[in-house]
């Protein structure tokens, strides 16, 4: 058969399908509209359709039509969405963020951050705000707390690591407190081995660090051997601090240049990270929902129903809707075998009404949704 023939039968199938393919969506939000079917029945009907496509004659294409109509599904399951908004807690919510207009991203105010002078929490909080008032504290939790109750209006907490991975504990404070993301920002960081003046590395017996620190640097400290004690510290200023202090000068700390200088410390080895290329992702938090201008991220924490096909729904909606998803997250739930809670960050603004509906409709349909915030990354 010809090419151009073929060509010619496939441009005539489409001309036909396209009109069809309209009148389908314009009847699928119409039936919404109508509010006559719950979500539950919607299901049950696409259910019904795929049933009798399984008595059809396919001609050996089943699952290549099961997929065309599921695909179908999924996009007039976004449109009707777009059509018929919920009116639910996300949208309340992102309307009364709306509505108080914060103006341009503070310079200032009351920010918590864990650890000690030297930090990288405490580089990040003074890269966001340049007239900040830091305030220190001993957990991540402790930071969550303080912004909870307004004790500070901003906690900034670092929550991955491009060659470390996610800082799990944060992801789960998330979950469990009352807080919003308003920004976020990246630092590159390197890593220094520092120690008491004068101190070789052969003296040294002991290092300590913040175990994200001590996972970035696991290349050099493998080269160690056995000779030489891990410990995990909360915080890497706080273990240069604690090495400051170490009696026999044979603890040493993995930490930045700037927690050398503050403890009078000097560098045994420098830039002793596993990757040049080696960045922390803080986020900072807030008690209110505060959507600055130029917030082009979303970020959402989602329980889904234990059974096939429930995390594909999700992520066809986002497809159907073009929204970008840079990350995808899963943790356990404590308690629940086998299941997860999915934390997602996505390209998107709730200033765009097909957005808005989208989450909404998570809400409604997703078995736990917790919306965390619409903001940028500087």
């Amino acid at each position: 058969m010809d090419i151009d023939k073929i060509r010619g039968e496939i441009d005539g199938i489409d001309r036909e399908l396209l009109p069809l393919i309209l009148r389908r969506m314009e009847l699928s939000a119409k039936a919404a509209e109508s509010g006559v079917l719950t979500p539950a029945e919607i299901k049950a009907r696409e259910r019904e359709l795929l049933r009798w496509l399984s008595g059809q004659d396919c001609n050996g294409l089943e699952d290549y039509i099961r997929r065309f109509y599921s695909s179908v599904f999924e996009l007039s399951r976004a449109y009707r969405e777009v059509h018929s908004p919920t009116g639910g807690e996300v949208r309340r919510l992102i309307e009364t963020a709306l509505s108080r207009d914060p103006g341009e991203f503070p310079q200032g105010g009351a920010i918590a951050v864990q650890g000690v002078e030297g930090a990288n929490s405490q580089m990040a909080a003074d890269s966001l705000f340049p007239r900040g008032d830091i305030i220190f504290f001993k957990s991540f939790e402790a930071v969550f707390d303080a912004v909870e109750s307004g004790l500070c209006r901003f906690g900034v907490v670092p929550i991955e690591n491009s060659s470390n991975g996610s800082v799990r504990a944060n992801y789960e404070l998330l979950n469990r407190k009352n807080v919003k993301i308003v920004r976020s920002t990246r630092l590159c960081i390197r890593h220094e081995l520092l120690g008491q003046p004068g101190v070789t590395l052969d003296r040294i017996r002991e290092i300590r660090s913040h175990e994200q620190a001590l996972g970035q640097c696991s290349e050099f400290l493998k080269s160690l051997g056995d000779r030489v004690k891990i410990v995990p510290c909360p915080n890497t200023a706080m273990a240069a601090e604690l090495a400051s202090r170490s009696e026999f000068g044979d603890i040493a700390a993995i930490a930045s240049h700037a927690a050398c200088e503050l403890y009078g410390l000097e560098p045994i080895k420098k830039d002793i990270q596993n990757s040049d290329n080696n960045y922390t992702r803080f986020i900072c938090v807030s008690r209110e929902c505060e959507i600055y201008p130029g917030a082009d991220r979303i970020s959402l924490i989602l329980a889904l129903r234990h059974r096939p096909g429930a995390l594909y729904e999700v992520l066809a909606r986002l497809t159907a809707l073009g929204i970008n998803l840079i990350k995808l997250e899963s943790c356990p739930i404590v308690g629940h075998d086998f299941e997860f809670m999915f934390f997602f960050e996505m390209q998107g603004s709730v200033r765009d009404g097909k957005v808005a509906a989208m989450l909404e409709a998570l809400e409604q349909t997703c078995e736990s949704f917790k919306f965390l915030g619409n903001y940028s990354e500087s």
